[in-house]
């Protein structure tokens, strides 16, 4: 009560004060602050423990699919280790086949016999391989001995600075640290030896891999072109269409690596070769040749190479000139690191670095060099199969088209188009597994809000033409329904056969009249029965319009 009446006191004061200055007076409301009202729960919204419920569902689900295919990658893994023997030469052959193929190939279009091109590509090949080593081989042999003897040099005048100025270590000390050395480098030898000769590494199975590789090798150039009818007529034409569209794309990526990582080696031994010829250091040709090799193992092939040069300076020209050697061999990596790989292998693949150095040491670790080389090639390949399942996702979702991907073959194409005329199939799929999972109820509940009420009706509206009688989505996706019966049904419904999708401004203005249409019927409604979009019509009825406009008994 006193609140009011000094509120009222203060009004009537600023009244008096306004007249005496003569201007108009409008007397202002007094807001008296009230209760409000309590706000109620109508049962509309979403209860968050079903929300939560939901998602451990989910992931759950998720998580032990995981665990299946985690655990079907190391069953994987373990037999190709067990087989290795056997799986070496296979995969060796395909990489070396992905190399001579084009001129394979150049040789059969001008009228070689198929056996005749692969033996010459091969033989041909095989030979210059065994020249420059032959080539190489005195110069390593002539030039070592040198080599050794002034790393005997260089080890004396080592020592005789350690015993000197600042450290003056003792020559009892300096000795004792020279055989600790000795037995650790001793003990480390003896352990890659023993591994070598109890592995599948010996001299004999070397032999067999190398003439199993070739032998494969040789095949592969001949034959290869039958590979794909071979897998069509084998798996069917549905599966056969993915399978030669995911090994199109595995041979490119694989040859594009080795085209890429040439080129990049190249550029390697090249720079490096005349940086150690410039500086007098001797087997500077041998080095180079090594470092081309040694390129074709990703980080850790330059590494070795370029430690190996240094290492061969210091001991024949002195610590000067090892730096030097040094400062050449990071300026030509950080060039090919920086600019030339990212140029040239983006082309053919597109991994992350710090990938590409855990899958080397992975297989490093688990199959020694022959790992080291593998590993890149492989998980590019296996990357590869990845990127094509996920277009395919992206085509029956709807967000992308067909004609938007890099297809390599006619069969990929095919099996493009196909999954984009079904893309709507699949998301009918998609809302019967929601409906059989939550029930009727449980989805009118999730989907309670006005906004997604009204979504869910629209998507029933757009999905409605396209249900058929019994599990035909099953049936498109086996491929047991032709991708003509498909386009045959949407063109009845109005569609536009079912070639593409409708462009991204159609779909929205459809969504506009659809939304308008139904705006007034959506809340409340039962929805129909999915036959009653399926009744029999005389063959020149006219089919119902999607757009309400064109529709005569669409109230507007």
């Amino acid at each position: 009560m006193s609140e009011k009446t000094s509120t009222g006191e203060q009004e009537r004061r600023r009244i008096d004060e306004e007249e005496i200055g003569g201007r108009e007076v409008v007397p202002s409301p007094v807001e008296v602050e009230g209760p409000g009202p309590h706000p109620t729960y109508d049962g509309s919204g979403v209860d968050r423990g079903s929300l939560l419920l939901a998602g451990l569902k989910g992931a759950a689900n998720w998580s032990w699919r995981l665990l299946l295919v985690l655990a079907a990658l190391a069953v994987l893994l373990w037999l190709v280790g067990q087989l290795w023997v056997g799986v070496l030469p296979v995969l060796m052959a395909i990489l070396i086949s992905t190399i001579l193929w084009p001129v394979s190939t150049w040789l059969k279009a001008h009228g070689w016999p198929s056996a005749l091109a692969a033996l010459t590509v091969l033989i041909g090949s095989l030979a210059a391989v065994v020249g420059v080593f032959v080539a190489i081989a005195p110069t390593v042999i002539e030039q070592g001995q040198i080599i050794i003897q002034q790393a005997g040099e260089g080890l004396q005048v080592m020592l005789e600075w350690l015993s000197g100025p600042p450290l003056n270590l003792q020559n009892e000390q300096v000795t004792d640290y020279v055989d600790q050395a000795s037995t650790w480098l001793q003990e480390q030898s003896n352990q890659i030896a023993g591994g070598v000769i109890s592995g599948a590494m010996t001299v004999g199975s070397i032999l067999v891999t190398i003439v199993m590789t070739l032998v494969f090798t040789f095949f592969i150039l001949k034959d290869g072109q039958r590979f794909g009818p071979w897998v069509r007529r084998v798996a069917g034409p549905t599966a056969g269409m993915h399978l030669t569209e995911g090994f199109a794309r595995i041979w490119k990526t694989v040859g594009g690596f080795f085209k890429a990582q040439a080129a990049v080696s190249a550029v390697d031994a090249i720079f490096i070769g005349l940086g150690l010829l410039l500086l007098g250091v001797p087997m500077a040709f041998v080095l180079a040749i090594i470092t081309f090799f040694a390129g074709f193992i990703p980080i850790v092939g330059a590494f070795t190479a370029g430690s190996l040069a240094v290492l061969v300076a210091l001991v024949s020209e002195g610590f000067t000139t090892a730096i030097w050697v040094l400062v050449i061999v990071l300026a030509v990596q950080q060039i090919e690191g920086n600019v030339l790989q990212p140029v040239l292998q983006s082309k053919a693949m597109d991994l992350h670095p710090a990938l590409i150095l855990l899958v080397v040491a992975a297989g490093a670790t688990r199959f020694g060099i022959v790992g080291a080389f593998l590993a890149v090639p492989v998980t590019a390949a296996f990357v590869s199969v990845i990127r094509y399942g996920s277009e395919h996702l992206d085509l029956r979702t709807g967000t992308v088209r067909a004609e938007e991907l890099k297809i390599l073959t006619s069969e990929g194409r095919a099996a493009a188009v196909m999954a984009e005329r079904t893309a709507p199939v699949f998301q009918l799929r998609a809302q019967q597994a929601f409906e059989q999972a939550e029930g009727e109820r449980g989805a009118a509940r999730v989907f309670a809000q006005p906004g997604a009420a009204l979504a869910t009706s629209l998507r029933d509206k757009l999905l409605a033409p396209i249900r058929r009688r019994g599990d035909s989505d099953d049936e498109v996706s086996e491929g047991k329904v032709s991708a003509g019966e498909v386009a045959e049904q949407t063109r009845v419904a109005g569609a536009d056969g079912g070639a593409h999708l409708a462009p991204p401004s159609d779909v929205l203005e459809r969504q506009k009249n659809e939304v308008r249409h139904h705006r007034e019927q959506v809340e409340g409604q039962p929805q129909k029965e999915p036959g009653a979009t399926r009744a029999a019509k005389p063959p020149n009825s006219k089919a119902p319009s999607d757009h309400p406009g064109d529709d005569a008994e669409t109230p507007r």
